[in-house]
């Protein structure tokens, strides 16, 4: 499954671009235009690779939809020249990033490989050129000339995941990543072993097309033993607020004191989407499965079923400038649109 691809890899900023002066100890931007002679393994790819980078890389902490965006016309201006694409990223925020990414292109036939380090690429112990080196690999994987990648993934210490279905789980390990209700997709050890019946089948015939609208009035609102019914209200009386991600105990349950479903049913009422995830990092909502969960089905709050908060974020924001009623974006929010939920 191996054959010459052109990958176009997109830096925009996080750890894995940082080199090591070793003069100073001080961290400055690598250049990634002498990335060939940096990282000279990259020469024993069978691929071509090109680069290009946000003109001010940036901390992922500070990426918003507006840089979504950015990313993404970078790879719909590139779509027809290259066969695949790794982009760069800082952990910190990447699942989101990246399941944004996953709802914007909508009928993709090619991958879109995010990646990162947690530790600089010009550090002695770095986790940066295995990453980087297998991500392109594996954005370059081809079989009978047609791409064997053909969604977004987030590759991170051996393992390539669907990417909204990630969670970072850590800060300081070199597995910062989990998928823990979804196999992964792709592993690298002495062979790379790419798991093809959970990967995404393309539909080739089907032109590509770029959502470029996201709508970021949303809120995550989590919940906790002994919450207070006048926060609650101040928070969901937000101006514009439009949607909620309400993280919820175990497979979907909360508070069903009166003033709690009352304060939900009302914000339901004035026009906002409330969708109900669960805290847990595996496992599913399950709503009516435990008496504290029906009185939300009752109300109609949507089920995030196993879907990931991050996820949740950017099924939200894609959803909402669609303009669709109340049933209808329910009815599209429980159905799997990407792969983001079973």
């Amino acid at each position: 499954m191996r054959n010459h691809s052109k990958i176009l890899l997109i830096y925009t900023g996080g750890t894995i671009g940082m080199i090591k002066d070793f003069e100073t100890g001080a961290l400055r931007p690598f250049n990634f235009d002498e990335l060939l002679h940096s990282i000279p393994e990259l020469k024993l790819l069978d691929h071509e690779i090109e680069t290009v980078s946000f003109e001010e890389p940036m901390d992922s902490s500070n990426m918003n939809p507006e840089y979504y965006k950015e990313i993404a016309t970078i790879i719909e201006e590139n779509y027809e020249i290259y066969d695949g694409f790794v982009v760069l990223h800082g952990s910190d925020t990447m699942s989101y990033s990246a399941s944004a990414l996953s709802f914007m292109f909508e009928n993709l036939s090619k991958p879109i490989i995010y990646t990162g380090s947690q530790l600089p690429i010009g550090d002695l112990r770095t986790d940066a050129k295995e990453n980087l080196i297998t991500s392109i690999q594996l954005a370059g994987l081809k079989k009978n000339g047609k791409n064997v990648i053909a969604e977004v993934g987030l590759y991170f210490e051996y393992k390539l995941y669907r990417a909204n279905r990630t969670t970072k789980i850590n800060a300081e390990h070199f597995q910062a990543f989990n998928s823990l209700n979804y196999p992964a997709l792709a592993e690298s050890g002495v062979h790379l072993e790419v798991n093809e019946p959970m990967l995404k089948k393309a539909n080739r015939r089907k032109k590509l097309i770029v959502h470029k609208e996201l709508d970021n009035n949303i809120m995550i609102l989590k919940l906790f033993p002994g919450i207070n019914e006048n926060i609650i209200h101040q928070l969901i009386s937000t101006k514009g607020l439009k949607g909620i991600i309400m993280e919820t105990y175990g497979s979907g349950n909360a508070c069903d004191e009166d003033w709690f479903i009352n304060l939900l049913q009302e914000a339901m009422e004035n026009g906002i989407f409330i969708v109900n995830v669960t805290q847990c990092i595996g496992g599913s909502v399950v709503m009516g499965h435990y008496a504290t969960s029906t009185r939300l089905e009752k109300i109609g709050v949507i089920s995030g079923k196993d879907i990931t908060t991050e996820s949740a974020v950017a099924k939200m924001m894609y959803l909402l400038p669609k303009e669709l009623s109340p049933k209808v974006f329910k009815t599209i929010f429980e159905t799997s649109l990407r792969g983001e939920m079973l």
